[in-house]
């Protein structure tokens, strides 16, 4: 194979994406900062690009009462500006919302009623669960979900579970949690998250090192004196006191984000 044919097979590789079948993304805390200004605006990027399946459906899960149209309504202003009207219109259409009290058993029995009508009327074939709650609220949760028959993959039917960041307070902690997700998942349905690893120029780094001749051959102790990474943050607590008021900037930032990143520059 010439040196022109390998890379562009490898860069045809790097472009495949493989669209999942249609389901349900269920999303915890949708009426919180995260949804907001991040999960929703990030799907609705795949769902512009064509990354997601035609039938694929959102459902906003949290405390705050909303109907259907008031959480479209508020999630219109996370979306660009600028998106083609026709996009924006077809992706509100796809949001629900359910509200209730997580902790209760009840609300999972709505929750999987909800689940059955969307996926009897859209032909849908899987569902996914991302946790953006406060950690507090995990093992709720997944205990819940899997009393509920939701945790399960059935014919037809696969689920999958996605944990945000902190997973735990402490290596105990996040001991106990691992343990008891394993008790409802099997390890291959779950997906432990940091969304910050999620932004571009995070994303940038590997390619920048390893894929620039510049680079890649000089970063190394031998040419680098030292790094430094600053965390430079527009937004403050705002109404998010009740999750720092628990996990702390410490927990929020530095054990997470900060520390994976120096992981990818190093």
């Amino acid at each position: 194979m010439t040196a022109g044919a390998s890379k562009a097979s490898r860069e045809a590789l790097c472009l495949t994406e493989t669209v999942p079948d249609p389901c349900a993304i269920v999303i915890f805390g949708a009426s919180g900062d995260l949804a907001r200004r991040k999960l929703i605006p990030s799907v609705f990027h795949l769902h512009s690009t064509g990354a997601l399946p035609s039938g694929y459906r959102i459902v906003g899960v949290g405390r705050t009462p909303l109907s259907d149209e008031d959480f479209r309504e508020s999630m219109r202003g996370a979306l660009p500006a600028g998106a083609p009207a026709g996009k924006t219109a077809d992706f509100l259409a796809r949001l629900s919302y359910l509200g209730g009290d997580i902790q209760s058993p009840e609300f999972y029995s709505g929750l999987k009623r909800r689940l059955a009508e969307l996926s009897r009327e859209h032909g849908l074939k899987g569902r996914l669960f991302y946790l953006s709650t406060p950690p507090s609220a995990y093992p709720a949760i997944g205990e819940r979900l899997e009393e509920a028959g939701l945790a399960a993959d059935a014919p037809g039917a696969w689920s999958r579970i996605v944990i945000e960041k902190p997973f735990g307070y402490d290596l105990a902690s996040a001991r106990a949690l691992n343990a008891l997700v394993h008790k409802c998942f099997r390890e291959e349905q779950v997906y432990r998250i940091d969304h910050y690893l999620g932004k571009e120029t995070v994303q940038n780094l590997l390619m920048f090192r390893f894929a620039n001749a510049l680079f890649e051959p000089a970063w190394n102790r031998n040419h680098i004196d030292h790094v430094q990474i600053t965390s430079s943050e527009t937004l403050g607590v705002e109404h998010r006191a009740g999750y720092y008021d628990r996990a702390g900037v410490l927990r929020d930032m530095f054990q997470n984000h900060l520390t994976q990143l120096l992981a990818m520059i190093a």
